[in-house]
């Protein structure tokens, strides 16, 4: 019985078949892009300018943030959802009475006004990223907060809606003052 010979497939164009499919699955494929923070960070300045006053200690509204994401707010433990509420109240005391348009209790134990009060925030290394962003909306959310009430009652719009020389007026008055310090480690794990 003779042997019967195999045809041989023809493999001169899988090369380009495997080409085609590399360029279906590169082009058909969706990738994930990563969306950054919107921040905008202050213009760099080649000669900083030496301050010289003095920044007193109750004008200095200090959160911190521990490795086990809880807050620390002068002193005392809080949740997320008031630390808006508490860094309102902080802004707007008017301790001096400076402020024409704050409408704090004017405690001497808290800030001289919203051009003086300064937020410090400080986190752990360990914090997480949704705890830390969170916490930043919160305080710029209070900012914000003040100055869409200072619009409303001003100029009867909110501050999105108001013109340059406007918003210029409300932001001086509640001029948003946030100082983020060097991750550290706090403890809490």
């Amino acid at each position: 019985m003779a042997k019967r010979s195999v045809p041989e497939i023809n493999a001169g164009s899988m090369a380009d078949i495997a080409f085609l499919l590399l360029i279906f699955f590169l082009v058909t494929t969706t990738m994930d892009v990563d969306k950054g923070l919107n921040r905008k960070l202050p213009p760099w300045d080649d000669n900083p300018i030496k301050e010289t006053s003095t920044i007193k200690e109750k004008n200095v509204f200090v959160v911190l943030v521990n490795g086990q994401d809880q807050l620390l707010v002068e002193d005392e433990y809080m949740d997320v959802r008031d630390l808006r509420q508490t860094a309102k109240e902080f802004i707007d005391n008017n301790g001096d009475g400076s402020c024409d348009v704050c409408k704090g209790s004017r405690n001497p134990e808290s800030s001289d006004n919203p051009a003086k009060a300064i937020i410090s925030l400080q986190n752990d290394r360990g914090t997480s990223y949704e705890t830390y962003i969170k916490v930043q909306n919160e305080l710029v959310a209070a900012y914000n907060d003040l100055r869409d009430e200072l619009a409303q009652s001003q100029f009867g719009k909110p501050f999105d809606l108001l013109g340059e020389e406007a918003k210029k007026f409300v932001q001086d008055k509640y001029p948003q003052i946030i100082s983020e310090a060097e991750p550290v480690s706090l403890g809490g794990r």
